[in-house]
């Protein structure tokens, strides 16, 4: 096994093979980037608490040495994220299993191919380029994920979602207080399940699309720039809205409680036929 306590700006290269990466932080900002070549942590930043560097078995940890106890929101506020901050940035290999855990502060994770799960208290999470299987949930913050394809699932508390050019097979995305906002290629036989309890829907799928779609609202308006797209009323304020764009391949189902529904149509590009046409 192979450790370092660092407390001080610090570079690591790591040599033998990497298959899992955990990482667990309590304050600052970490970026986990996928690589070709060998394995690094690079801190450029440490408080009062080092950080300890750990690669056993394949696996890689970094953690802060000692996770403080909860002694409330106003000591949290003005202690706890100065003593326990730390800058992290770390290249894996793209296969990588990959486990963060930030809380509070900034999360950006890019490149990987492997299953990959990130989970922040308050902060922001941002996904890029993702593959495998991912999970993201932040309770204060929003979560971004871009270009990201495989099995997607993001949860915020209170906070924002937005999903950008993904080709993901299945999406997933719940908020509590929040607005959610896609922009998707075309899913074929994939699945979107959207859900915001206070906050508004927006989706923007091509004009190409195969989707059934399901669309319901309790109070708030659903519009649509598809015409296949039929808008029922039901009791009191309730509105659902369903049809099927081309042949109805991939499923599209979003729900709000307390906001209103887009769904809008984008034009087909020579990029997007450019794509799909790339093995």
């Amino acid at each position: 096994m192979t450790s370092w306590t660092v407390d001080s700006p610090q570079r690591m290269t790591l040599d033998g093979p990497l298959t899992h990466l955990d990482v667990s932080l309590v304050s600052g900002r970490l970026n986990v980037v996928a690589t070709d070549g060998p394995a690094r942590v690079d801190i450029t930043r440490v408080s009062q608490r080092p950080v300890v560097v750990e690669h056993r078995d394949g696996r890689l940890r970094v953690a802060h040495e000692r996770r403080p106890k909860w002694p409330g929101v106003q000591w949290w506020l003005g202690q706890l994220g100065r003593r326990f901050r730390a800058d992290v940035s770390i290249a894996v290999p793209a296969d990588v299993l990959a486990d963060l855990r930030l809380v509070a502060g900034d999360l950006v994770a890019s490149g990987l191919r492997g299953d990959t799960r990130v989970d922040v208290t308050a902060g922001r999470i941002t996904l890029m380029g993702l593959r495998g299987r991912t999970f993201a949930k932040v309770t204060s913050g929003p979560v971004e994920a871009l270009g990201v394809a495989g099995d997607l699932t993001l949860e915020a508390v209170s906070g924002e979602v937005i999903l950008a050019d993904s080709p993901a097979e299945r999406v997933q995305a719940s908020t509590v207080s929040g607005a959610i906002t896609c922009d998707l290629d075309n899913p074929r036989g994939g699945e979107i399940r959207l859900s915001a309890i206070s906050g508004s829907i927006t989706v923007r799928v091509r004009e190409d699309s195969d989707l059934a779609v399901h669309l319901h609202t309790t109070s708030g308006r659903i519009t649509s720039g598809f015409p296949e797209i039929q808008v029922l009323g039901g009791f009191g304020a309730t509105k659902d809205s369903h049809g099927v764009l081309g042949g109805g391949a991939g499923k599209l189902w979003a729900s709000a409680t307390s906001g209103s529904i887009a769904l809008l149509a984008r034009p087909v590009t020579d990029d997007d036929t450019d794509r799909e046409e790339q093995p």
